[in-house]
């Protein structure tokens, strides 16, 4: 057996993720890696880490693995029931990359695990601070394809740059039928011909900063999938006001802390940590979005009545 050989980590990529606002890293994942985590995400659908996912409808039994693939969408905090996914939410490379990125201090709050098969829709522009707030402009998406992804199976598109605003744009509710139910992004100044497709291979990350306008297609191919574990990171040196502050608390020193230390040290370690998120399935928005299927926790902070801009 070969051993794999992890990517060094280039200053040169460092200053293309701050100027561009996202990086490659391909290879990042050996094939022995990358088939682990697709066996786990059978496993994790099948109901076999627990069954305590919120919306969770189990298959049969006897259902294959393309059947039992096929039914979900996306399953939020899978790191909370499976301890392989947990294990990569420290993978070399993410901690090679997000300590030069973000700092010798990192922490991760939240991982999301995309099936995508066939048929299932993507989603429509947006930005991950919208959804997660962090007070010193750290967070990053760190995307693993565990399969080859690209525009027809409906790989990621980036606005290169567009992170350098420092905006969090407006958001709507949106009903178009190519994405699920999250709310978009819309008042910003840049049109959808600005965007590149971001086609990697099975076994790269893709970095992202969480003030980065992206969006994903629907999955046009007639079979398979576009299965992808999706981590997101911040300066453990940071608060995280993600929720309403609790008793004693107030907004600006309120700070989640449903958290996972991926490098360095917690300068707030003394807080301790809590088991606050529960895994939970995404609705797809298949049928629409006004059917009461919206997520529930990604309710849009403000609804803008008209158009996309």
């Amino acid at each position: 057996m070969v051993e794999h050989v992890y990517p060094q980590i280039t200053q040169d990529d460092v200053d293309f993720y701050q100027e561009q606002g996202y990086l490659i890293v391909e290879n990042a994942l050996s094939e022995d890696e990358i088939a682990e985590l697709r066996n786990e995400t059978t496993a994790v659908c099948r109901g076999e880490r627990g069954t305590h996912i919120e919306n969770y409808d189990a298959p049969p039994t006897d259902a294959s693995d393309e059947d039992v693939l096929t039914r979900y969408l996306c399953i939020h905090f899978p790191h909370k029931i499976s301890g392989i996914m947990e294990k990569y939410l420290a993978h070399q490379t993410i901690v090679d990359v997000s300590t030069q990125v973000i700092g010798p201090n990192v922490k991760c709050m939240q991982s999301m695990l995309f099936i995508k098969s066939a048929g299932k829709p993507g989603q429509a522009w947006h930005q991950d601070e919208e959804f997660i707030p962090t007070r010193d402009r750290t967070l990053m998406g760190g995307w693993i394809a565990l399969d080859d992804a690209d525009t027809t199976n409906g790989g990621l598109w980036v606005i290169p740059g567009s992170h350098k605003h420092g905006i969090i744009w407006p958001q709507q509710v949106q009903n178009d039928p190519r994405f699920d139910c999250t709310i978009e992004s819309w008042g910003f100044p840049y049109k959808d011909e600005d965007a590149i497709p971001v086609e990697v291979k099975a076994g790269a990350i893709v970095f992202f900063n969480g003030y980065l306008l992206h969006r994903s297609l629907p999955n046009f191919a007639t079979s398979g999938y576009r299965r992808v574990l999706v981590n997101h990171y911040m300066s453990a040196q940071s608060l995280l006001p993600w929720h309403l502050p609790k008793d004693g608390e107030w907004m600006a020193i309120s700070d989640y802390r449903d958290i996972v230390m991926i490098a360095g040290e917690d300068p707030y370690g003394w807080k301790g940590t809590a088991d606050i998120a529960k895994p939970y399935l995404r609705p797809s928005g298949e049928g629409g979005c006004d059917n009461g299927a919206r997520p529930k926790d990604e309710k849009p902070r403000s609804t803008v009545v008209g158009g996309i801009q």
